[in-house]
């Protein structure tokens, strides 16, 4: 079994910060990929930011210049960290990860998502 469990949404002011986290535990082998996806309401989710095992990164064209994505592999947990944040950055905001298990299977996990409320 592998979980995610995300944490660091909230409600906050346009212009303002948060910081995402999201760790992932449980029956790894490694971790590939890992990215964040948003889900606002009566939108389809869509991708965020992604970060490669080797450090890559790629950003959606909307938060290109106000989040950065990174990741700690020791702690196998992923941040974003948000700024200048907009009301339309308000969504549901889930983790994933692209691992192998310790049997050798590769499977993408999502974590919980968690609320982030961009107020005008």
């Amino acid at each position: 079994q592998v979980q995610l469990v995300e944490s660091g949404g909230g409600l906050v002011q346009a212009g303002g910060s948060l910081r995402l986290s999201c760790a992932t535990s449980g029956n790894i082998f490694t971790i590939n990929a890992m990215g964040w996806y948003r889900q606002a309401p009566g939108k389809q989710r869509e991708l965020v930011a992604s970060i490669s095992n080797g450090g890559r990164t790629n950003y959606a064209d909307s938060v290109k210049g106000r989040f950065t994505i990174s990741r700690d592999n020791a702690k196998n947990t992923v941040y974003l960290q948000m700024n200048s944040l907009k009301p339309e950055d308000t969504a549901v905001y889930y983790c994933n990860s692209d691992v192998t298990t310790t049997q050798f299977l590769h499977q993408t996990y999502w974590g919980q998502g968690t609320q982030v409320t961009v107020s005008s």
